[in-house]
């Protein structure tokens, strides 16, 4: 589904590099449920954009379903996000001037997706969530908590058939985290969503089935539930 093929990627900063990854190799299979742990500064994020087609590596190779990225056009990559990737941010990304379920909504009204259709979705996946009673308030107007959840909410609910998630759970209390990972780990077990999330929660660890262990830009370890 995604590979990491011998991947360096480097930032230059006035004259100054950053190795943010060093000959990186990883493959992640459909309908894995995989976490990449490490400290800040690690990799994590830098290797979720990278699979996304957000940013380019400096050298080696990002491909998804067996496609090299590198190889896309701009039209092309932006068609692979729509149709198969799902992304949560850290920064949530949410389009301010739109209500929660206007956000939700976004990327199904791209994918073409009739409208009665995609507010059905979209108000069923906020109730689920926890946010019924705010779909109609725009980002501002939530917390941050809440304004993560409807990024999940926008992530998944296009059932994208890989979800990039970057600290899905950073700001959010135990119980709502608990709920978050069981609805993901639904999707992933009964329509095998592949999830692929970076995180330092000692809970989304625990409930991963694989964990990769990054550090300085490299893989330190590569471990499956039974070896945890």
């Amino acid at each position: 589904m995604l590979e990491a093929r011998a991947v360096h990627k480097v930032y230059d900063s006035r004259g100054a590099e950053t190795h943010a990854l060093s000959d990186m190799s990883l493959r992640i299979s459909e309908g894995e449920f995989t976490v990449l742990a490490g400290p800040s500064g690690s990799g994590k994020t830098t290797l979720l954009n990278l699979f996304g087609g957000l940013d380019e590596p400096t050298s080696g190779q990002i491909r998804l379903d067996d496609q090299d990225l590198a190889a896309c056009t701009r039209s092309e990559l932006a068609e692979l996000r729509l149709r198969k990737l799902g992304f949560v941010f850290q920064a949530y990304n949410l389009i301010p001037v739109l209500t929660a379920v206007e956000n939700v909504e976004f990327v199904m009204e791209l994918q073409g997706v009739a409208r009665a259709e995609r507010r059905r979705r979209a108000t069923g996946m906020l109730a689920e969530l926890g946010l019924g009673e705010l779909t109609s308030k725009r980002p501002l107007e939530l917390s941050g908590g809440q304004q993560q959840r409807v990024a999940v909410a926008r992530a998944i609910v296009s059932q994208p058939r890989v979800v990039l998630a970057d600290e899905p759970t950073a700001n959010l209390d135990s119980t709502t985290a608990g709920g978050l990972l069981d609805l993901m780990q639904t999707m992933n077990r009964e329509r095998g969503v592949t999830f692929l999330f970076s995180t330092h929660d000692p809970m989304v660890i625990e409930r991963a089935a694989r964990v990769v262990r990054l550090r300085d830009g490299r893989v330190v370890a590569d471990e499956t539930a039974t070896s945890l």
